[in-house]
């Protein structure tokens, strides 16, 4: 097969969804297949285009990508933290995604069987189904978030004001443009179980859960915490209003303020990471922020950690929402310190890989770690949540379910 690509964020990007495509381009093209992937030059996280980028990476060129696939580099906005901001790039990369499609993929013997928009960001949605209505070829859109429902809670159109009528109607407006897109596809791939339930039900008949995973040959397996005084505890990833770090950051503060001996490590970047500063320090909290950690150096903080803490807030599309970097703590043999509902939760308490508690409830976070503090052999997890991510998260299992996917859409 000829596989096309539509997506926002990609190689030599670091970041959850471009690890997801990393992997899956890869096998795709070792299985026998062509990718093909149009995206923006590589301006993740910052919005702004590093003066190193390689020229071949700039808007107008194509080059070979690390595992075989041929990489088309489309038009982007450089864009601040603002939605905005954001929501401008990500239109402007989508709506050259199409013309530089038709252009490329014009000749019908280089047209490809298939095509995939993967989103956020949205606007990726409308554009790979205006490039399979042009070169009339199948379309699958993968939903890596629960939208439409994030739209309300996420505060994405302004306030959640729910008795706003115009909010209202603004809300139901992009409910029902989203809905029409998913129903309009081929398929649609979710990466939870729960988020294809509530697909089906609102009438999207062709639904394929495909996870976000984890390599497991590229992780260590690390040791169990040795003995020491007080707990360490880790954050690493996104500190966005999704993720609710202020929940974390308040339990810490709980825990020492109660004469309990804990260190929370905090690296990442995102949008609350000025806030979530400011409120350490007001509370005293006993917070050390990493900034940007560098992929080869993540490993050596988990290795420093006896828990890491996978979190986001307590907005219901979240209950249908796993955090990829929870199979990545599992992976690794570390114990999970949850502040998640729905599907995350019931995985951690499947895998035995830690605990789970309310989600923005940092009283509750707060006795997760007391009743660590006090019977350490809690936090030696055994091989669970490696051997659950082995039979259930692992990319060559998920790669090798998503092509046989694709071969019944083009077999069609």
């Amino acid at each position: 097969m000829h596989i096309a690509l539509l997506t926002h964020h990609y190689a030599p990007e670091v970041g959850a969804p471009q690890r997801r495509w990393r992997a899956f381009s890869r096998r795709f093209h070792a299985a026998g297949h062509r990718v093909s992937v149009l995206t923006p030059p590589p301006h993740y996280p910052r919005g702004l285009l590093d003066p190193d980028t390689a020229p071949a990476h700039l808007p107008g060129n194509s080059h070979d990508g690390e595992w075989g696939e041929r990489v088309h580099r489309v038009r982007f906005r450089p864009h601040e933290a603002g939605l905005k901001s954001r929501s401008i790039d990500q239109a402007i990369a989508s709506a050259d995604s199409v013309a530089t499609g038709i252009r490329v993929f014009g000749p019908r013997a280089n047209r490809p069987d298939v095509i995939i928009g993967t989103a956020p960001g949205l606007p990726t949605i409308p554009a790979a189904l205006t490039l399979g209505a042009a070169l009339r070829r199948p379309v699958v859109v993968e939903m890596r978030d629960a939208w439409p429902d994030l739209i309300g809670p996420s505060g994405m159109l302004g306030p959640d004001d729910k008795r706003s009528p115009a909010f209202r109607r603004t809300v139901e407006f992009a409910h029902e443009a989203i809905t029409r897109w998913q129903r309009n596809t081929a398929a649609v791939v979710t990466t939870t179980q729960g988020f294809a339930e509530v697909l089906r039900d609102r009438g999207v008949k062709r639904v394929h859960v495909v996870r976000n995973g984890s390599t497991l040959e590229n992780l260590p397996v690390l040791p169990p915490p040795t003995p020491h005084p007080g707990l360490k505890v880790l954050y690493l990833g996104t500190m966005g209003r999704s993720q609710g770090l202020e929940t974390t950051i308040r339990a810490a503060a709980m825990v020492k303020e109660r004469g309990g001996d804990i260190t929370l490590r905090v690296g990442g970047s995102g949008a609350d990471e000025p806030a979530l500063r400011v409120l350490a320090r007001e509370l005293h909290a006993p917070v050390e922020f990493l900034g940007r950690v560098p992929h080869e150096k993540v490993a050596d903080q988990y290795a420093w950690c006896d828990t890491a803490v996978v979190s986001l807030r307590g907005w219901q599309p979240f209950e249908w929402t796993i955090p990829s970097k929870l199979y990545e703590i599992m992976g690794l043999r570390r114990h999970v310190s949850g502040s998640v509902a729905g599907e995350a939760a019931e995985i951690i308490k499947e895998a035995e890989a830690g605990f789970a508690v309310t989600p923005e409830a940092p009283e509750l976070l707060a006795q997760g770690w007391f009743s660590l503090l006090a019977d350490r052999s809690q936090l030696d997890v055994g091989d669970t949540g490696r051997r659950w991510v082995q039979d259930n998260a692992h990319h060559d299992r998920l790669a090798s379910n998503y092509l046989g996917m694709l071969a019944e859409i083009v077999a069609r």
